[in-house]
């Protein structure tokens, strides 16, 4: 009622009308804002505005998809996200929340995993695909159905990949068959198509509803039309056998892949069948990341020229140039990540055991952490902390800042897969053998040892009771509750925080 009776506002000898008073104060931060709140009443309601506080949250990257209705103070609201953001900060260094295993426990080996906003998607030995959602934790963890022929009553083949987005899940099995499925329809597959021989790579974009796969020296990318029926929208010849397939996120119209193939990356469009990206004879390719309007790969030198050692090429999608070379070391480089990297930034692994940071604006190094003590498999980085994952199974978090380690966690298999956002981390420990020894159909048990099964983890920092009422019962055992726990079920965790 007060705000509604001014009119004018005092600005020292002048009388302002209110809208253009407030346009004035859109200039100021947040702690001008509250000394001017000091000065009268006029101002007080003045530097309170709700436009002003919305502006502030939307700016600081809070709350963006909400509108100003939503909230009745954004003051308020404002304070509370700056308050969660630094309970978070403050769980994550001190490895304070809940660490659930996304178990499988029918005796079979995990062959691939790979997640999105929480959602895990696992393929195994057994030829069965497996979906955790991290976000809610009262799942139960569906299997995806397979399409089933005629002739499939036998053990069915291994699955070598598995990709998932914000609506599909993917899977290719070793004898070429690739499936996919809705999230949101159900377990049964939306679309099935075969390769003859076994495929090397399959993508599949951030957004969006397109599948690539490569098998011999061909690249299919299937789509669905605007019916929803699906079909193959453009089939690649490829000289040489891919090693690396990415979907360029964000593209309108018919989907964009980028393949690695030993030494030759090619952009694979529609309308431009086989465009090379890149290509130095004897140069092979050893790592791939894709954002909207990049492609980052590293190159393996052999040291023919002793000044020119292993780095990372960065091109332009749109222009086809290579927009810098970062890094000089001896070894490989064996992961980039370019897409969830801040703004003109990119961290890469290499075979000398250590993680990266580079600023590409400026093409140098900005930190380099010694990491792992048998290479580097896995990195992701957010604005002030970097998860890398290691060939000998070690999982490590870092202060991106500090250059420091802030804690690690072991287990027994190269890690394979990292993820994480603002509360929670995914990680996937994957075993290089598919048939350990102890394991064949002539032995007595079918079933694999525990130990030799691989693991995903999945951890939880949100500093909401942390975490514990939304982790099932069994998770929250302890040694004193005989019947809270049970070696039967893979998700029994003695330790409810980590």
């Amino acid at each position: 009622s007060f705000q509604n009776e001014i009119n004018e506002v005092p600005f020292f000898d002048v009388q302002l009308p209110y809208e253009l008073a407030l346009k004035i104060f859109r200039y100021l931060g947040k702690a001008e804002l509250g000394r001017c709140a000091q000065v009268s009443r006029t101002w007080k309601t003045l530097a309170e505005d709700e436009v002003l506080w919305y502006r502030l949250c939307q700016e600081e990257g809070y709350l963006s998809d909400m509108s100003i209705s939503d909230h009745s103070c954004w003051k308020l609201a404002l304070k509370n996200c700056r308050a969660r953001e630094r309970t978070l900060k403050y769980n994550w260094k001190n490895r304070i929340g809940a660490v659930s295993q996304l178990r499988y426990e029918l005796g079979k080996v995990l062959c691939d995993v790979h997640s999105w906003d929480g959602v895990v998607v696992a393929g195994y030995t057994s030829g069965e695909v497996r979906l955790w959602d991290t976000r809610t934790w009262d799942y139960t963890a569906p299997i995806l159905e397979a399409v089933q022929g005629p002739g499939d009553a036998g053990p069915r083949p291994h699955v070598s990949f598995v990709r998932i987005n914000s609506s599909l899940a993917v899977a290719a099995h070793e004898d070429g068959t690739v499936s996919v499925w809705n999230l949101l329809l159900g377990r049964e597959p939306i679309h099935h198509y075969q390769h003859n021989q076994k495929i090397q790579a399959l993508a599949l974009g951030p957004e969006g509803a397109a599948v690539a796969t490569a098998s011999g020296f061909e690249v299919k990318v299937e789509a669905p039309d605007d019916r929803g029926f699906w079909h193959t929208t453009a089939t690649f010849e490829i000289q040489k056998l891919v090693n690396f397939l990415n979907l360029v996120p964000d593209v309108t119209g018919s989907p964009v892949a980028v393949a690695a193939a030993e030494d030759i990356v090619y952009l694979l469009k529609a309308e431009d069948p086989g465009k090379i990206l890149h290509s130095v004879y004897g140069q092979p390719v050893t790592c791939l990341d894709v954002s909207a309007q990049e492609a980052a790969f590293g190159i393996k030198t052999f040291g023919w020229l002793l000044n020119e050692p292993n780095q990372i090429l960065l091109y332009n999608l749109e222009t086809n140039q290579c927009l810098t070379k970062v890094g000089n070391s001896m070894g490989d480089f064996t992961c980039v990540n370019l897409h969830d990297s801040p703004p003109h930034m990119l961290v890469a692994g290499n075979k000398d055991r250590r993680v990266r940071v580079f600023d590409v604006r400026r093409g140098e190094s900005v930190c380099s952490l010694y990491a792992h003590q048998l290479g580097v498999s896995a990195v992701q980085m957010d604005d002030w902390k970097i998860v890398s994952g290691g060939e000998e199974g070690l999982v490590c978090v870092w202060d991106q800042r500090m250059g420091t380690k802030l804690w690690e966690m072991h287990a027994r298999h190269p890690v394979r897969h990292v993820w994480f956002n603002s509360h929670s981390l995914i990680t996937a420990n994957i075993p290089e053998e598919r048939n350990p020894r102890g394991s064949g159909s002539a032995d007595d048990d079918p079933a694999v040892h525990r130990k030799y099964r691989g693991i995903i983890y999945s951890y939880e920092f949100s500093g909401e009771q942390l975490a514990g009422d939304s982790v099932l019962p069994i998770c929250r055992s302890s040694y004193d509750e005989l019947t809270g726990y049970s070696y039967n079920i893979g998700l029994a965790v003695p330790y409810d925080s980590i």
